[in-house]
């Protein structure tokens, strides 16, 4: 290694890597993962992949195992405010001091060139092996097949669902997205969705009937009913549960919360049962930031991180059937290989006003960019490039009674988390 680079802070050495542009593959880390021991053999795993919802589910999943009393390491993507949200321990976010040693032994250990998201997935394999979790919970971060995260041998997989997105990577088609997906699953092991689309759902059957695996789908072989105020029924995998409580808001986290509850299940076969109990104290304990999540009131604050055409169908019907409002600003900022046209003709026509702005990501459009489209399906549309600006000017605007929606990235649902942090002074 270089006499430089050993000498840099561990955590500096970590924020350089972001600037690395993304790259699918597993042959680095596999073969940094030998040098390791393997930590990431050393206790079971449950992969949540899909196009929208991996980070509910797994928050949810999660929850369940810790209050079922086994020690659950829990690994998302991205993180909001502090990168140590990414890596949690029975809820609690890795300590700095602890992230910081991580970095360090594995970076002593490097011989590749890692991404920072490889980099980091290393850093929370180590601290699970450290900590003795029981189970590691995995979000995958982009795809499947090629992600950093798919290393593992998982007991359980979760395919949350199939739309279009990150298609400059993945594909244009649901079809090879789904092929992408699908690599998550594994020979003679199980694997869950909610997907609906009949193609995709007969592609997933096949891959699992071709891996010897078990195949069981949210409306088959697990039914749920829906009832008011996020309370549902589970069905399936020899359990039932009457009146669980999801604790998130919308109606589509009620399919990610009986996805969780179908997945903790299945990890009972390999020694990890749940009593009936814990799923529903897990359930209502879990905390998920950033989806539907109200900042403030009078006015209404929402930040959402949909970001893409199916995630702001999911808002929109959230905004239409769940909150009361008199006038309704939103303010839009959206990644450069996001649809964004599709997301704006869904999501304009519900807003009064519409502010464009730009998330806090290299990989940002530029709001200059977004105007001409954002002017075919509305009329009042304002460019404001930096976040806490457009928050400004939305505060400044609104009545008591009205709402404003921040949407279009997780990125910038970090920043305005960040904008109303440091206005409370917390």
């Amino acid at each position: 290694m270089d006499g430089a680079v050993a000498s840099m802070d561990p955590l500096a050495y970590l924020d350089g890597l972001s600037s690395r542009p993304i790259r699918l593959g597993l042959a680095p880390l596999r073969r940094l993962l030998v040098r390791m021991k393997h930590p990431e053999r050393k206790y079971a795993c449950m992969i949540i992949g899909g196009t929208n919802g991996k980070g509910s589910i797994a928050a949810m999943s999660a929850a369940m195992l810790t209050a079922g009393g086994f020690r659950t390491g829990l690994y998302t993507s991205p993180h909001l405010l502090d990168v140590r949200e990414r890596i949690r321990i029975d809820g609690s976010m890795i300590a700095t001091e602890d992230l910081r040693a991580c970095a360090d032994e594995i970076r002593r250990l490097l011989r590749e060139d890692l991404t920072y998201f490889e980099f980091l997935t290393a850093v929370a394999f180590h601290f699970f092996e450290q900590q003795q979790v029981d189970v590691a919970v995995l979000e995958v971060g982009m795809g499947g097949r090629l992600d950093a995260t798919n290393v593992v041998e998982p007991a359980v997989s979760v395919i949350s669902n199939i739309s279009l997105d990150h298609g400059h990577y993945l594909g244009k088609t649901l079809e090879r997205i789904a092929r992408e997906k699908s690599g998550i699953i594994r020979k003679n092991g199980c694997c869950l969705t909610a997907a609906r689309q009949k193609q995709i759902v007969g592609m997933i059957k096949e891959a699992c009937r071709k891996k010897q695996a078990g195949f069981f789908r949210l409306g088959d072989e697990i039914k749920v009913r829906k009832h008011n105020d996020g309370v549902f029924s589970f069905r399936g995998l020899n359990r039932r549960y009457d009146h669980l409580c999801c604790p998130l808001r919308g109606r589509h986290q009620i399919d990610n919360a009986a996805l969780a509850v179908g997945a903790v299940a299945l990890l009972a076969e390999h020694g990890f049962t749940v009593q009936e109990e814990a799923v529903r104290q897990g359930l209502r304990e879990t905390r998920w930031e950033g989806r539907l999540e109200v900042l403030q009131k009078r006015p209404t604050v929402l930040i959402d991180g949909a970001h893409n055409p199916a995630g702001i169908s999911s808002l929109c019907a959230a905004l239409t059937e769940e909150f009361c409002y008199r006038r309704l600003t939103i303010i839009f900022g959206v990644l450069d290989d996001k649809d964004c046209k599709t997301m704006l003709r869904r999501l304009s026509p519900l807003a009064d006003s519409l502010i464009l702005t730009r998330p806090e990501s290299e990989r940002s459009l530029a709001p200059a960019v977004l105007l001409p489209v954002a002017g075919q399906y509305h009329r009042h549309v304002v460019v404001i490039e930096k976040p806490e600006e457009a928050l400004l000017r939305a505060l400044a605007a609104a009545a008591p009674e009205d709402l404003i929606c921040v949407t279009g990235s997780l990125y910038l649902i970090g920043a305005a988390k960040r904008f109303f942090s440091e206005r409370r002074g917390t």
